[in-house]
């Protein structure tokens, strides 16, 4: 109860600052190219970058040229817009596009300013864009938004900051394009959303990158599990389905690690997730692996996707490119 009255404030102001961008009073970017948000309306991890790099994947296929810009949570560079590779250092890129750009191969960007990356990635020759984490990021317009909900946490209990885990009011799901529940079944699962899960694909050597099938298991006997992410419980869930019994090490989503973070590892097999990975290389010991999982949305969500308008071609003339 005593929370209310601020949660009162933080959804008028949300109000407000969307209300800035529909009346034009804040300008809106609108890119030549096709422009697809995926992001989320709670606090914490959902899925959101799995199925960020499914859709690159995807899009690949399909003769696309898609291009990743995200915010780069956690890091801090000199120099925007930032291209991100695999050499790129964590604490400029932030450790989600370190991973996506590892995991696609697309070309990715990190930029405070993202109309100011998606330019980046248009001048780069990309010919539809993926926002990750972008859905309250109202500068950059886009033909698309994809909201993931985590199937185990849902939506807590339906209040705002300060008082519960959204960023936005349930109100603003009807106006998304679609709605994607990695896990579940959730209670409140919204009329029309499509199901995903996150599947173990193949286990990787953090010391030298070499990838080996789920089974049978590289190492032997109980592993200790770290998971820096949103939801380190499903981490560990994952890991039984697999036959490896675990002692789980949860940390804070996007954790910068330390060598005595991993101290516990030196007696067994240390076991990690990909987001992980990308920040313990150097640090964790040899007998180190990574899980890589993959997306996998259910066949309606694939055949929306293809039917969506904005999987049209992208007109090559630039008359798309305009501030409202």
């Amino acid at each position: 109860m005593l929370l209310r009255p601020l949660e009162w404030l933080y959804r008028w102001l949300v109000a407000q600052r969307a209300r800035r961008y529909t009346s034009g009073a804040t300008p809106v970017w609108h890119a030549p190219v096709p422009v697809v948000v995926v992001g989320n309306i709670t606090l914490g991890g959902t899925g959101k970058s799995p199925l960020v790099a499914w859709l690159a994947r995807w899009l690949t296929e399909r003769g696309w040229r898609p291009g990743i810009v995200a915010r780069g949570y956690g890091g801090r560079s000199g120099v925007y817009p930032l291209r991100v590779t695999s050499e790129t250092p964590v604490n400029e890129c932030g450790d989600e596009p370190r991973m996506l750009a590892e995991q696609t191969g697309v070309p990715v960007v990190v930029d405070p300013d993202r109309p100011r990356g998606a330019r980046g990635l248009i001048e780069a020759g990309c010919d539809i864009l993926l926002s990750d984490d972008g859905l309250q990021h109202l500068a950059l317009g886009r033909d698309m938004e994809i909201v993931v909900v985590d199937g185990q946490r849902g939506f807590g209990n339906a209040r705002c900051l300060p008082a519960g885990p959204l960023r936005e009011p349930l109100s603003r799901l009807d106006s998304v394009s679609a709605v994607v529940v990695n896990g579940g079944p959730m209670v409140d699962t919204p009329d029309g959303a499509y199901g995903m899960a996150l599947a173990p694909v193949a286990w990787r050597s953090l010391d030298d990158g070499r990838r080996l099938p789920l089974t049978p298991l590289p190492f032997s006997g109980p592993v200790n599990a770290i998971a820096g992410i949103g939801n380190p419980w499903r981490f560990q869930l994952t890991l039984e389905r697999l036959g490896v019994t675990s002692t789980l090490h949860a940390f804070a989503d996007h954790h910068v690690y330390r060598e005595a973070d991993l101290a516990m590892a030196r007696d067994k097999p240390l076991v990690m997730t990909a987001k992980d990975a990308v920040k313990c290389r150097g640090l964790a010991p040899s007998n180190s692996w990574v899980l890589d999982v993959e997306a996998e949305p259910e066949p309606s969500f694939v055949a929306w996707l293809e039917e969506h308008p904005a999987m049209r071609r992208p007109r090559s003339d630039g008359a798309r490119a305009t501030v409202d």
